[in-house]
C-alpha cells in the first residue's frame, strides 16, 4: 500500500516535471526559463528521495539528493547572475541599487516629517 502511494507520487512528479520542461523550452522570458529549470531540479531532488524510500535505502539517496540540490542551486545562481550582468557592468548595478536605497530613505524621512 505504501509502495503504491510512493509510486503514484513519483509518477505525478514526473508529469509535473514535464510541465516545467515546457516552461523551460517555451518560456516567454529568460527568467521563466531559469525558474523552470530550478523547478525541475527541485522536483528531481524529491524524486530521488522517493526512489530511496521505494528501494529502502534512503541514506544513500539522501546524500545524492543533497549533492544534486546544491548543484541545482549553484546552476540557478549562475544562470541568474549571467542574465542580470549581461548588459551592465557591476558599477552600474551598484549605482542603481544605491540610488534606489537613497530614494527609499528620502521617502521614509518625508513620511516621518524629517527633512
Amino acid at each position: 500500500m505504501v509502495d503504491t502511494i510512493f509510486l503514484y507520487s513519483a509518477i505525478l512528479l514526473l508529469f509535473l516535471m514535464l510541465l516545467s520542461l515546457y516552461r523551460v523550452i517555451g518560456g516567454p522570458t529568460v527568467l521563466d526559463r531559469i525558474l523552470g529549470g530550478n523547478i525541475i531540479g527541485t522536483k528531481t531532488t524529491i524524486l530521488l528521495l522517493l526512489v530511496g524510500i521505494f528501494y529502502e535505502n534512503l541514506g544513500m539517496f539522501v546524500d545524492i539528493a543533497i549533492a544534486y540540490a546544491l548543484l541545482n542551486f549553484i546552476a540557478t545562481l549562475g544562470g541568474a547572475t549571467k542574465f542580470f550582468l549581461r548588459k551592465r557592468d557591476s558599477g552600474e548595478i551598484l549605482e542603481s541599487v544605491l540610488d534606489e536605497q537613497a530614494e527609499l530613505v528620502d521617502r521614509s524621512n518625508q513620511a516621518n516629517g524629517r527633512s
